[in-house]
């Protein structure tokens, strides 16, 4: 074999490794680059209810404190929790924290996911997904699930199930993140 023939072999192989690492990072991406405390915040889309047509994208709050909740209306513990956000976002909202609740409801019309949102006192905001992509973006593995986003854009809390959003816990990472002072214990909202 002559030095040209090796070569092409040589260039060859390492096609076929450079080929074989794309298809296997595309497969495994969730295991190579896992969503977690620490890593920064994918990019999503969502359809805003309120009657535009319009999208929205993680990007549209850069440089804010987010909390993304992916939620359903068929699911019981994100109810349980909605009173709970609801109260943070009230203590929060005004001081900058931007609540956004993502609904993965497919089979649901977006008047009725309104509607659940106004029966429930919802103030902040709510968008729709019905094609699932946050799910896949975000890795969830059940709802509700939510990630606290820092203003950097790196996520800083990640829980999976609902939560008690009025903890003295969750209530002093807000704080921090917004760069006010802790807060002092209130009533409980608690999860029902």
């Amino acid at each position: 074999m002559t030095a040209r023939q090796q070569w092409g072999v040589v260039a060859g192989i390492v096609a076929l490794m450079a080929i074989g690492l794309g298809v296997a990072s595309h497969f495994m991406k969730d295991e190579l680059f896992p969503v977690e405390v620490g890593s920064k915040a994918p990019d999503f889309r969502a359809k805003v209810l309120d009657g535009n047509r319009y999208k929205t994208r993680l990007a549209d709050y850069k440089g804010q404190v987010v909390l993304l909740n992916i939620w359903a209306t068929y699911c019981g513990p994100c109810k349980d929790e909605l009173p709970s956000l609801q109260k943070l976002h009230e203590e929060y909202g005004p001081k900058g924290l931007k609540l956004v609740a993502v609904s993965i409801d497919s089979y649901v019309s977006e008047d009725s996911i309104r509607k659940f949102a106004d029966h429930y006192g919802i103030t902040f905001e709510v968008l729709h997904d019905s094609t699932h992509k946050i799910e896949e973006v975000y890795q969830t593995t059940g709802y509700p699930e939510t990630f606290i986003i820092g203003p950097e854009g790196e996520i800083r809390k990640k829980v999976i199930g609902a939560d008690n959003w009025t903890s003295q816990g969750n209530r002093a990472l807000i704080a921090q993140l917004l760069g006010i002072q802790t807060p002092r214990p209130v009533a409980d909202a608690g999860i029902r």
